[in-house]
């Protein structure tokens, strides 16, 4: 039976001055509906500010926790969940899960956890929009940060979502079809996601798509269909801060349609490149700049300040 892969896995894909400071995480699993949630954490009582990482279709919250660790004895207390069918989440029935359980998981998830202290929530991928969209609903979230920002509504983004680009347009009319047993079907993400540039080392593309609990699992066809079919309106609702942190090199996801994205916000935004990284932000100074920027809205949170509009 192949090995789990893991958190030191990904670890290897950070600047070899970077890997000696990534911090093992414990874990914990949460009890929600028919699912038991397993969380990564680093819990540090005396921070000011609680951090809450969220992956998206082709990661979990091990392949996120190199970078995540980074933060330790930054002033963070650190958690990184798995979402129902990737990473060690456990399912009851794999086939129902729908991407509006993701949203209601998160906001059920940040009311559970609330201390009263600020939370920052950092979305990778499509767990940027997710996060703004659960934060919204939840009103207590003091920020997100997200490295991408694809609404799924919009044709362009739909052209870079998938491995098929623009003739994955010609089978959207389709996705209303998919219902009953039909939405129970099992598709590999690999097969969909462009998994080719996950980073700019095609060796981490490839480490995804054969990651059983990442890029390469199995998910029912009714999850996608309702992802690229969510609307994300209550996205447009939120009041905190958004900070895009978008990738400068990333070949998947364009800083165009996030910018678009952003722009349709109501509350404070910011944006900014991450210098010289790829769709997943592994490399310098691009990885520094994430760091950075996460310390500063961590201390903006802290203290009650908003972001400046960008």
């Amino acid at each position: 039976m192949p090995s789990e892969i893991g958190v030191e896995d990904y670890a290897g894909f950070l600047p070899p001055a970077r890997r000696t400071s990534v911090v093992p995480p414990a874990s914990e699993w949460w009890p929600w509906r028919n699912h038991r949630i397993h969380l990564l954490r680093l819990r540090d009582a005396n921070a000011p500010v609680r951090l809450l990482v969220v992956h998206g279709a082709g990661a979990h919250a091990s392949a996120l926790w190199p970078v995540a660790s980074l933060l330790a004895g930054r002033g963070f207390d650190l958690a990184a969940v798995d979402m129902p069918l990737y990473g060690r989440t456990v399912t009851g029935s794999r086939g129902t899960v729908t991407y509006q359980d993701w949203v209601d998981l998160l906001v059920d998830l940040i009311s559970a956890e609330d201390d009263g202290r600020p939370l920052v929530l950092l979305g990778a991928s499509i767990g940027g929009l997710l996060t703004v969209e659960a934060g919204a609903r939840s009103r207590s979230v003091a920020a997100v940060v997200a490295t991408c920002l694809l609404d799924p509504q919009v044709k362009s983004a739909r052209s870079v979502m998938t491995r098929f680009h623009s003739l994955a347009l010609v089978f959207m009319p389709l996705l209303k079809l998919v219902r009953g047993p039909i939405a129970r079907i099992p598709v590999k993400v690999s097969w969909i996601a462009d998994l080719r540039n996950m980073g700019r080392d095609p060796s981490l593309g490839r480490l995804c798509a054969k990651d059983s609990r990442g890029g390469g699992a199995w998910v029912p066809l009714g999850f996608l269909a309702s992802y690229m079919q969510h609307s994300h309106s209550e996205a447009r609702t939120a009041h905190f801060p958004v900070h895009l942190m978008h990738p400068e090199l990333d070949a998947w996801t364009p800083v165009e349609l996030s910018k678009d994205t952003l722009q349709t916000l109501h509350g404070p935004t910011t944006s900014q490149l991450l210098r010289g990284c790829g769709h997943f932000p592994l490399e310098e100074p691009g990885l520094a700049d994430l760091l950075g920027g996460l310390e500063k809205v961590a201390a903006d949170a802290a203290s009650g300040i908003e972001a400046v509009p960008s």
